[in-house]
C-alpha cells in the first residue's frame, strides 16, 4: 500500500511538471527551458538564413527577366516594351511576317555587335532551328532546317515556306545563348553562368488573320567552368556554408528535443491510463487523451525537417551543385513560416494570449465544415462563370482566373472593372452578366461572409466567457487537476 501511494505521488508530480510553462517549470525543478532556448535561437538563424537566400533568389529572377525582356527587344520587331495579354507582337499582313522572319535572323547574325551585355552564342557557330506547320495535312506537315549557319542563316527554308503563306500554322525558331550574371559578385558569391533556351513561335492557328509572336526562354544555370577565383567572394561562400551547416546542427537538436518530448509524453499517458484502469476501473477519454498528444511538437519536427532539406539544397546553390533555386526557397519559406508559427505555443502560456489560440482551436471545425457548404456554392460559380463569360471577360477566361475573380469580389476588389470590362457586343451574354455577378456578391458577402465572421465570433464570445469563468482554466484542465 505505501509503494502505491509513492507512485501514485510521483504520477502526479509528473503530470503537474508535464502541463507547466517553461518558466513554472524552472521555478519547480530549476530544469533550464533547452527547448525554448533552441526555439528562440532556430527562429533568429532560420530568418537570417532566408534572408540572405532571398536577396540573392532576387538577383537571379530578375536576372532571368531582364534578360527575357532583352531578348524581346533584340528580336521581336517593333516590340512596344509591354506584351499584348499573353502574346508580345501581332501581325496582320504576309509583308510584316517576311519582315519580323528576317528581321530575327538579321539581328541574330549580329548579336556580337548589338548586346551590351555578356551574351554570346552557346552553340559553336551559333547554330539556330527553324520549323514551319502547314495545313491541310495532304501537304508536308512539317518543314524544319536545322543546319542553317550565320553565312546561309535559313534562307532556303524561307522559300519553300512562302509557297504556302495561307496554309501556315506555326513557325518555330530556336537558338541557344550563354550569358553570366555578374550581380552575385556585388554580394559576394560565385558568379551563376547561363545557357537561354529561346523559342520564337509565330503562331497562326487561329487563321483569323492575325499572327501571334510568342518569345520563350528557358534558363539554365551552372558552375563557371574554367574560372579561377580567389579572395573575398570564395572566403564569403566559405562562412555561408559554415552558417548554413550551424542551422542544420541545430534544427537537429530542436528535432531531436522534441522527439524525446513526444515520446515521454506517451509513456506518460500510458502510466496514466493504466493508473486510472487500475484504481477507477476506468477508461481515459479520448479528448483528455488528446492533451498529451502536442501538436506543436509535430509541427516542429516539420519544420526542422524542411529547414534541413532547404540548407542542403542552399549549400548545394552556394556550392555551384544545383541550381534548384525555386524548390530551395518554397522549403526555407515553409519552415520559416512553421518555425514563426509555432511561437504561438509559447504565448499561449499568458491568460491574454491564450484567448486567440482557444478561439482559433474552437472555431476551426465549425469553420471547415462551413467552408465544404460555402465552396459547393463557389464552384457551381465558378464553373458558371467561365463556360458562359470566358469569351467575353478577360478575368473568366480560365478556371483559375474566375476563381481568383471571385475570391477578390468576396472581398471587394475590382467591383467596378469586372462590370466595365465586359464586352456588351452580346445582349444576353450582358444581361445574364449581371444576374450573375449580382447574385454572386449579394449572397457570398451579404449572406456567407457574415455567417463565416459569426462563427468566429461566436467562438470567442464563448472562449471569453468561460476565460473570466474559471480564471483561464478549461472544464478539462479543472477536471485532471481534480483528479491530481
Amino acid at each position: 500500500l505505501h509503494y502505491s501511494i509513492i507512485k501514485e505521488e510521483i504520477l502526479r508530480d509528473d503530470l503537474k511538471y508535464y502541463f507547466m510553462s517553461p518558466c513554472e517549470k524552472y521555478r519547480a525543478r530549476r530544469q533550464l527551458p533547452w527547448k525554448l532556448g533552441v526555439q528562440i535561437l532556430k527562429i533568429v538563424m532560420i530568418t537570417s538564413q532566408l534572408i540572405l537566400f532571398g536577396l540573392n533568389n532576387q538577383l537571379v529572377v530578375a536576372y532571368k527577366e531582364e534578360n527575357a525582356m532583352t531578348f524581346k527587344n533584340l528580336f521581336l520587331k517593333d516590340y512596344s516594351g509591354v506584351d499584348e495579354e499573353d502574346y508580345s507582337v501581332a501581325l496582320y499582313s504576309q509583308q510584316a511576317v517576311y519582315d519580323s522572319l528576317f528581321y530575327v535572323l538579321d539581328q541574330y547574325r549580329q548579336l556580337g555587335r548589338l548586346s551590351v551585355g555578356p551574351i554570346s552564342y552557346a552553340e559553336e557557330n551559333g547554330k539556330l532551328k527553324m520549323c514551319g506547320g502547314l495545313t491541310p495535312p495532304t501537304l508536308p506537315r512539317s518543314l524544319c532546317r536545322n543546319e542553317g549557319y550565320l553565312n546561309h542563316l535559313g534562307i532556303d527554308f524561307l522559300l519553300t515556306l512562302a509557297c504556302f503563306p495561307f496554309r501556315l500554322v506555326d513557325i518555330k525558331i530556336t537558338f541557344q545563348l550563354k550569358g553570366i550574371n555578374l550581380q552575385t559578385v556585388r554580394s559576394h558569391e560565385l558568379p551563376d553562368c547561363y545557357v537561354f533556351f529561346v523559342t520564337i513561335t509565330f503562331d497562326n492557328q487561329c487563321h483569323s488573320g492575325k499572327i501571334k509572336i510568342f518569345l520563350d526562354i528557358d534558363a539554365l544555370s551552372s558552375a563557371c567552368k574554367n574560372w579561377t577565383i580567389s579572395g573575398t567572394a570564395q572566403k564569403n561562400t566559405h562562412y555561408l556554408l559554415v552558417f548554413d551547416g550551424f542551422v542544420i546542427l541545430v534544427c537537429l537538436t530542436s528535432a531531436v528535443l522534441c522527439t524525446r518530448s513526444i515520446v515521454l509524453a506517451v509513456k506518460l499517458l500510458q502510466r496514466f491510463s493504466r493508473f486510472f484502469r487500475e484504481n477507477y476501473n476506468h477508461k481515459v477519454c479520448e479528448t483528455d487523451q488528446k492533451e498529451f498528444l502536442n501538436g506543436w511538437y509535430v509541427l516542429v519536427i516539420v519544420s526542422d525537417a524542411m529547414a534541413i532539406v532547404g540548407s542542403i539544397l542552399k549549400m548545394e546553390i552556394q556550392a555551384k551543385s544545383l541550381t534548384s533555386y525555386d524548390v530551395c526557397s518554397i522549403f526555407l519559406g515553409t519552415s520559416t513560416l512553421m518555425v514563426w508559427v509555432g511561437v504561438i505555443r509559447y504565448l499561449g502560456y499568458f491568460q491574454k494570449y491564450n484567448v486567440l489560440i482557444l478561439t482559433m482551436k474552437t472555431a476551426f471545425p465549425k469553420v471547415i465544415r462551413f467552408c465544404c457548404c460555402a465552396g459547393m456554392i463557389y464552384l457551381g460559380y465558378t464553373f458558371c462563370g467561365w463556360i458562359v463569360l470566358g469569351p467575353y471577360h478577360e478575368k473568366f477566361e480560365g478556371l483559375s482566373r474566375v476563381a481568383e475573380s471571385l475570391f477578390s469580389l468576396v472581398n471587394g476588389d475590382d467591383m467596378y472593372t469586372t462590370f466595365a470590362q465586359l464586352k456588351d457586343k452580346n445582349s444576353l451574354v450582358w444581361l445574364f452578366s449581371r444576374v450573375y455577378l449580382y447574385s454572386f456578391i449579394s449572397l457570398f458577402i451579404y449572406m456567407v461572409l457574415s455567417l463565416f465572421i459569426a462563427l468566429i465570433t461566436d467562438a470567442y464570445d464563448t472562449i471569453k466567457v468561460l476565460t473570466h469563468t474559471f480564471a483561464g482554466l478549461c472544464s478539462v484542465g479543472t477536471k485532471r487537476k481534480k483528479i491530481i
